[in-house]
């Protein structure tokens, strides 16, 4: 039978290497940075205090990016003014959107569609991290993401009009 649990070292050393990234995931996801970073320290401490119900049966990060986007899920939903100048997307200037329009359509997606732009192209995770994440199928996480680009193209389409 294999280790159970996580350590406080363990979690601290993926924390320091991995702090950034996952606060982009989440400030994506929460709607604006300060939502991101308060998503990502409930997360490890949620991560800490339940560290001995990690199983092992994956790597570490991929549990934590769980929480992590658990965390920020709940603080979108949370009541708070969103503030959209404060979340870190590239911006779009070669197609003629502005930074902040780009965060605008990004953030008025639907809540799957947001997390998994945000985990594929910010936090850089496969197909199937995605899934094992947002607890869905692959496929879904393919087509979800179909569908955010068939969203965002037609904004950005609109707009050149």
């Amino acid at each position: 039978m294999g280790r159970t649990g996580a350590t406080v070292a363990e979690l601290e050393a993926l924390y320091r290497r991995r702090y950034e990234p996952l606060v982009r995931v989440a400030a994506g996801i929460a709607g604006d940075v300060e939502r991101g970073h308060d998503a990502v320290q409930s997360a490890f401490a949620t991560a800490v205090r339940t560290r001995r119900s990690f199983r092992a049966d994956g790597p570490l990060e991929a549990w934590l990016w769980r929480i992590v986007v658990n965390e920020a899920s709940r603080a979108r939903r949370a009541p708070q003014s969103l503030e959209l100048d404060d979340v870190s997307v590239p911006a779009a200037n070669a197609n003629g959107v502005d930074d902040l329009g780009l965060r605008a359509f990004i953030a008025g997606l639907p809540e799957r569609q947001r997390a998994a732009v945000f985990l594929r192209y910010y936090a850089d995770l496969d197909y199937r991290s995605i899934a094992g994440l947002l607890g869905i199928e692959v496929g879904t996480v393919s087509a979800t993401l179909n569908a955010a680009h068939t969203t965002l193209r037609r904004a950005f389409e609109e707009v050149e009009r």
